[in-house]
């Protein structure tokens, strides 16, 4: 049987590592897909780059547009990323018949679900375990070995760039801003880092893991999103005395009321297996209610890791191109027919418990306020701590860091009690809100 053969859009870092992989392991590839496959076309508009990494054997275009309308093309690769071109392109080939495969979370989290139903329309498949974390197989895990499960919640570390500026802050003691430079330094973020740091390049990756374990719609535009921009090193430090870490998760969750899906900073207990994921690594704990807890965990970017996801793609739609649509596994696990209409919550009704880091004048009575005034919210609290500030107040005394555990409430009263909070004057600077997730 000849070689499939495959359209390359874009060969950059991961363009490149698939190239390189797929050549490497060639052979055995071959062996595992029942054929082999072939990249026979590259679109990049550096086409001089291009051709010195392909070499002669491979036609080099600046036009993408010219890899779609090859007819000998079956599979089209789409690594350019980005909402904008990407989308038109990943549409284009879809409705030309070819299967995709692709990178881009962005996309799919924004446009998900018209490019899956256009392309259940013409009978071809969009496969994209590149899309969340990188060389961890979490959507084939998600879609085919989970599927006698019902998933009642998954938590990741699903954005290597805010881990390792969060492990070197705990490490070093040292504040987020000077470790983002040192993390532009050392490659780990990019120039511009918003998408990281601000937290949406994770909500993009929950997103769609939420849709595959719980059977809806993608919609990224109902997420929560929250980065680590504000976290200082103070909280870290405090947070490590109470036995915890702060990770920026990603956090889908199947409640009585619909489904959870947010992306913020947490307190995990330090005991808890994904709190001791370092440096750039990702992880992802998913629950199910037969199998219980089970941990993903590896490299979640870089040129060969996500290589890997792209090429097991590749060898997926190679099996099953020729078979019926019917007899495929879905886009998002559940049949088209069958999605579900839970709605995702609002973040005000999200139940959690909180770490909470008021600073406040050292008198008489404050404690007793501030305690007071979350009993009268209905607000529990689990632990109350004092940490001397070093610092003098507005009236010349000192201050102290009151830092208060919560038990479960629901994210609504704990606003309403933070503003009433707020306006003591014994508080004296913005309140440090951080919400803590056990993941048991």
């Amino acid at each position: 049987m000849k070689p499939i053969q495959v359209g390359l859009l874009g060969i950059g870092t991961v363009g490149s590592g698939t190239f390189n992989v797929l050549r490497r392991n060639q052979e055995e590839i071959r062996r595992r897909a029942g054929r082999g496959i072939e990249i026979t076309m590259v679109a990049d508009l550096d086409t001089e780059r291009a051709q010195s990494i392909v070499g002669t054997g491979v036609k080099v275009v600046k036009d993408a547009r010219e890899v779609i309308a090859n007819p000998d093309i079956d599979i089209v690769i789409e690594l350019i990323g980005g909402y904008g071109i990407a989308r038109t392109l990943v549409l284009e080939a879809i409705a030309a018949g070819k299967h995709v495969v692709t990178a881009n979370k962005a996309l799919l989290a924004v446009h998900g679900t018209e490019i899956f139903a256009a392309a259940s329309g013409r009978g071809v498949m969009v496969a994209f375990e590149a899309a969340v974390a990188g060389g961890i197989p979490i959507i084939k895990a998600l879609r085919e070995g989970l599927t006698a499960n019902s998933i009642q919640w998954i938590a990741g570390i699903i954005n290597g760039t805010t881990n390792f500026i969060l492990s070197e802050m705990r490490d070093k003691g040292l504040d987020f801003d000077v470790v983002l430079k040192e993390a532009q330094r050392l490659g780990y973020a990019e120039a511009d880092p918003t998408f990281d740091i601000e937290g949406v390049d994770a909500a993009h990756k929950v997103t769609l893991m939420s849709a595959i374990a719980f059977g809806i719609p993608v919609q990224f535009d109902k997420a929560y999103v929250e980065g680590i921009t504000q976290l200082g090193a103070t909280d870290i430090k405090y947070a490590e005395q109470l036995g915890y870490r702060i990770k920026l998760l990603g956090i889908t969750k199947r409640v009585s009321q619909g489904i959870e899906l947010r992306v913020h900073p947490s307190l995990v207990p330090s005991k808890r297996l994904i709190a001791n994921v370092e440096g750039a690594m990702n992880a992802v704990v998913v629950h199910g209610d037969a199998v219980g807890a089970t941990l993903y965990y590896g490299k979640g970017a870089g040129s060969e890791p996500t290589a890997s996801a792209v090429i097991a793609d590749l060898v997926d739609i190679t099996r099953l191109h020729t078979a019926d649509p019917h007899h495929r596994v879905p886009h998002l696990a559940f049949q088209p027919d069958a999605m579900s209409d839970l709605a995702v919550l609002p973040m005000r009704e999200v139940v959690t418990s909180y770490y909470l880091r008021m600073r406040v004048a050292d008198e008489a009575g404050v404690l007793a306020r501030v305690t007071g005034l979350l009993a009268g919210a209905g607000i529990s609290i689990d632990a109350v701590l004092q940490r001397e500030a070093d610092e003098v107040s507005g009236e010349g005394g000192t201050s102290t860091d009151l830092i208060i555990l919560t038990h479960n409430t629901r994210e609504g009263t704990m606003d309403d009690a933070l503003a009433q909070l707020q306006q003591l004057p014994t508080v004296l600077a913005p309140i440090v809100r951080i919400r803590k997730e056990e993941l048991n």
